[in-house]
């Protein structure tokens, strides 16, 4: 009889002398356990708080690089040193930066007092704007107020920021009072104050500052849950008032003349600038011509540092540069729903909010005039394009939204692990905490 050797492991018998079944191979389970594993890690306590600040601060230093790429030959076209209009956007970002830490550590209650100030402020200097000899007009539109220098602002661009805050302020006043079940609670006085803002701003002929403040709107009535028929009935009249004023002004009736432009016509031609952009982006291919290489910057391309950035951006950073701000600005949008949608506070969900339909809202309009696919309506891409008065209070608006993720109940407690003076005060109650997390671990990183 043969021996059996030590060691060696006995063939496994397969029933009817075939061969043994590989093992079956499952992709649907590899997909379902990718899905399960970023649906974990997107319901951490502070994944939206780090979205929303990495999203924030990338968008707003790959806009510092575009802003000098772009702006190099404006500054010497003008006798200017190439970096001018970066420095002034430099300057302009550290301010902003200030700005964002402190509004994403301000408490709610601050913010709320904030909204009337901040709105009465907004109102006077918006009146001011229309006064001859103090305000300014660009590229006629007269919004522009000189500081003295290089310097200038744009009250319009606070008034979005100001609207969030008193809309929301009102709305929850009214939400604790069990107020927004009535229409004529839900609509006034929010709907005439923001006509009020409306009109000052079209007073100067800023229709894309507008069709921003409308959108707010909006943002503010869908999230105070207001019915079909009465955000229907605030749409018609809105849209109305839009067609009357674009069908009795001939430069905004060529401005929706140029959607899907091809042919740039010839210099002063006002489907130029439209034809320019689509050119710019098309010369970018997979992964755009380099940073610096843009072509269409040499004078053919109209504001190429403000509203025509994302153009620049196609032609040097290519297809992967133009996905990376539209990914980076949809994280920045998905993350603020979240915030709004979890919290138990009505003055928090309805700024936040505002505050993602302001972004978001203003990004699709810029980027759909770049790609002809809206009219150009002269509004800059949120934290991206060139413009003081535009970032200072659009980096305030995302340290709002920053302090908003911080005020969930699960990221408060996070944070308070995290942080060094907390388990001196806790004393045994902090040792035995950081027991019981290495054992039974949140996930949290």
């Amino acid at each position: 009889m043969p021996t059996r050797i030590a060691g060696a492991r006995r063939p496994s018998a397969v029933r009817g002398g075939g061969r043994a079944p590989a093992s079956p191979r499952r992709p649907r389970g590899g997909l379902r356990r990718s899905y399960e594993r970023a649906r974990r890690a997107w319901d951490r306590p502070l994944t939206a708080y780090y979205v929303i600040m990495g999203a924030g601060l990338l968008i707003t230093t790959l806009g510092l690089v575009m802003v000098y790429s772009a702006s190099m030959i404006t500054a010497l076209k003008y006798d200017l040193p190439a970096s001018y209009f970066f420095g002034k956007q430099f300057l302009a970002a550290l301010i902003g930066g200030g700005l964002l830490l402190l509004a994403s550590r301000m408490p709610v209650k601050l913010h709320r007092a904030l909204a009337y100030p901040l709105l009465m402020g907004t109102v006077f200097l918006m009146v001011l704007v229309q006064i001859p000899g103090i305000g300014h007009s660009v590229n006629g539109n007269q919004n522009w107020i000189y500081l003295g220098g290089p310097f200038q602002l744009q009250p319009s661009e606070f008034g979005k920021l100001a609207l969030i805050l008193w809309g929301a302020d009102l709305l929850a006043r009214k939400h604790d009072m069990k107020l927004l079940t009535q229409w004529k609670h839900m609509l006034v006085p929010l709907v005439p104050g923001t006509f009020m803002l409306l009109g000052l701003i079209m007073l100067g002929g800023d229709m894309g500052t507008s069709i921003v403040l409308a959108a707010i709107l909006f943002g503010l009535l869908w999230t105070a849950g207001a019915p079909t028929r009465l955000f229907a009935g605030v749409l018609a009249v809105a849209g109305l008032i839009g067609l009357i004023l674009i069908k009795t002004s001939p430069n905004r009736m060529k401005r929706f003349a140029c959607i899907g432009a091809s042919d740039p016509g010839g210099e002063g031609d006002p489907c130029w600038q439209a034809a320019h952009g689509i050119y710019a982006l098309a010369s970018g291919g997979w992964f755009g011509s380099g940073l610096g290489a843009s072509v269409e910057k040499w004078g053919q391309l109209p504001e190429a540092h403000t509203d025509f950035i994302f153009a620049v951006t196609g032609e040097e950073l290519g297809l992967a540069g133009t996905l990376s701000v539209l990914a980076l600005f949809a994280a920045l949008g998905y993350a603020g729903i979240r915030v709004a949608g979890r919290t138990e506070d009505p003055f928090v969900r309805f700024a936040a909010g505002g505050v993602t339909t302001w972004i978001t809202a203003q990004a699709v309009i810029n980027i759909g005039a770049v790609l002809g696919l809206l009219p150009i309506a002269g509004v800059p891409l949120p934290l991206f394009s060139y413009g003081g008065s535009a970032l200072l209070p659009t980096m305030f608006a995302v340290g709002l939204l920053i302090a908003f993720a911080r005020q969930e109940p699960s990221a408060k407690a996070a944070l308070a692990m995290r942080r060094p003076g907390w388990g001196k005060r806790a004393g045994v109650r902090w040792k035995s905490m950081r027991r019981r997390v290495k054992k039974r671990p949140s996930g949290e990183r």
